[in-house]
Formats: C-alpha cells, structure tokens, sequence
C-alpha cells in the first residue's frame, strides 16, 4: 500500500508540516504507522482528509466540530441530516456574530461621528466612551 511521508502530505494538501502534525496531536488525522527508519507513513488518502479539514475551517467550523463532522463520516449509522443538523447550527453561529458585528459596526460608527478628530486625546469622545462604564 502507497504510503506518503508528512512533507509530501504537507506539500499535497498545501499546508505547513507543523499543520499535519497539530491535526494528527487534535486526533483529527489517524496516527500513522513508522517505517523502519522511524518515518511516519501517512496513507494517501491523509492528503483529503487535511483538505477536508481546512475546508471546513473555512466555512467557520471549529476543530472539535470538524472532528464530530469526521466522526459522523465513520458512523455506519449517521445520517445526512445529522450533518445537516451541525451545518444549520453553524448557520445560526455565523448570523449571531453577524448580528454582533453589525451592532459593534454601528456603536463604533456613532462615536466616530461625535469626534471632531482635532483637540487633546483627553477631550476625545471616543476615548470618554471608552473610559465610561455605561454603554452609549
């Protein structure tokens, strides 16, 4: 059986070695077998899995949830819509920070538009706001 060392893995996935070997520290990649020479010996299909992982942090899974999403995968009895379940969720998560951001976007915007931008730091509005222990 075909195996890769974690350089080629690294190289194949487009990712640093310190990555594959965080992911295999996190249980996200098997660990793999040693060579002779003490080299590990990653199957081929470690380069898809690391894909898989780092699409799935791109679309704003964390790595506990990547694992539970590999879990499913492994599960003989899980189903799409368990997946689909945890993408949902993670919908929701995405909406809320949206929400907070929005909100943070239009705090941040109402005191930029109190600040003048010219006198001393101390007469600065923004940084009263920051200063002041109730919200604006």
């Amino acid at each position: 059986m075909a195996s890769l060392k974690v350089g080629e893995v690294a190289r194949q996935a487009g990712v640093n070695l310190q990555t594959v070997h965080y992911y295999e520290r996190r249980g996200l990649l098997p660990k793999p077998p040693r060579t002779a020479s003490n080299y590990r010996a990653y199957p081929v299909d470690a380069v898809l899995r690391v894909h898989f992982i780092k699409r799935a942090q791109e679309l704003g899974f964390t790595l506990k949830e990547i694992q539970e999403l590999l879990s499913l995968r492994a599960a003989p009895r899980a189903r799409c819509g368990d997946v689909r379940g945890r993408a949902e969720a993670k919908v929701r998560d995405i909406d809320e920070k949206i929400r907070t951001l929005q909100a943070m976007r239009r705090a941040l915007t109402k005191l930029v538009a109190e600040c003048s931008g010219s006198g001393s730091v101390s007469e600065c509005p923004i940084m009263e706001a920051l200063d002041s222990e109730n919200e604006r």
